[in-house]
């Protein structure tokens, strides 16, 4: 299954939201492990910092940024908020039926 992690990295010059995928077993959750695996083929090699709010900071010295923090996951389950965002685009492309004579 696929999960869509989505996160911010804190600049020094301001917020940047990024995404990352994780590749999981069905109705799994992504734990630390996979998540500092993530970030570190993204080159970002940082440990986690408060797990109940899911912050990441740099394990090593000397990094641009000071923090990451996981804003939400994306399973694509039914409910979610992006998915109802993407059926609301695609009704809206989508052409009318006709309303009859």
């Amino acid at each position: 299954m696929e999960c869509i992690v989505h996160f911010e990295v804190q600049h020094p010059e301001g917020v940047k939201p990024l995404r990352g995928l994780l590749f999981l077993e069905e109705g799994k959750t992504p734990g630390e492990q996979e998540l500092v695996e993530m970030f570190k083929d993204m080159k970002f090699n940082v440990r986690l910092e408060d797990r109940e709010r899911w912050i990441f900071k740099p394990a090593a010295p000397g990094e641009t940024y000071s923090e990451i923090r996981i804003t939400s996951f994306d399973n694509g389950k039914k409910g979610s908020q992006q998915e109802g965002e993407l059926k609301s685009i695609v009704g809206n492309l989508l052409p009318q039926k006709p309303t009859g004579i």
